[in-house]
């Protein structure tokens, strides 16, 4: 049991992530309980025959050349909202995403996210019956490879 008291993971609203089949560690995501699904930036997709798609994940927002070549299956195709009310169809891919000390198979999206501040979106549908989110904090599973590593409290925290 978790120390919430529910068996659930508790975390912030920026979180370190890891999506180990891919190699990609310490990817900063957004926790978006206002997103119904996820999402990831790429850039350079391609789709490939036998329903797969290969995509570039840029792992940095200032450094254009920090980047993984990435090759999965697609799961679907499927219209999406943007939070500014655009409808586009996304390809969708199936990732294992390991937050803190927790591993589950997510849906992704394959999107253009290159103004926003996060690689990484983690939507609602990600989170239910595995994660609480606290709103006010960030970071509660601290950095992805040091096991039980928890951010220092600042004095108003205390």
């Amino acid at each position: 049991m978790k120390p919430d008291g529910t068996g659930r993971v508790v975390i912030g609203w920026v979180e370190f992530v890891d999506l180990p089949d891919w190699k990609i560690r310490r990817l900063r995501a957004k926790v978006d309980t206002g997103a119904r699904s996820s999402a990831l930036h790429v850039e350079n997709i391609r789709e490939l025959k036998n329903g797969r798609v290969r995509f570039d994940v840029r792992l940095h927002r200032r450094k254009a050349d920090r980047k993984v070549s990435v090759e999965a299956p697609i799961t679907r195709r499927s219209p999406v909202r943007s939070s500014m009310g655009h409808s586009t169809t996304r390809i969708f891919v199936e990732a294992r995403v390991r937050i803190g000390p927790t591993e589950h198979v997510l849906e992704l999206s394959l999107v253009d996210r290159e103004k926003m501040i996060f690689r990484m979106l983690i939507g609602r549908s990600a989170l239910a019956h595995h994660y609480l989110v606290d709103a006010g904090r960030r970071y509660l599973q601290g950095k992805p490879g040091r096991p039980g590593r928890r951010p220092r409290l600042r004095a108003r925290e205390a």
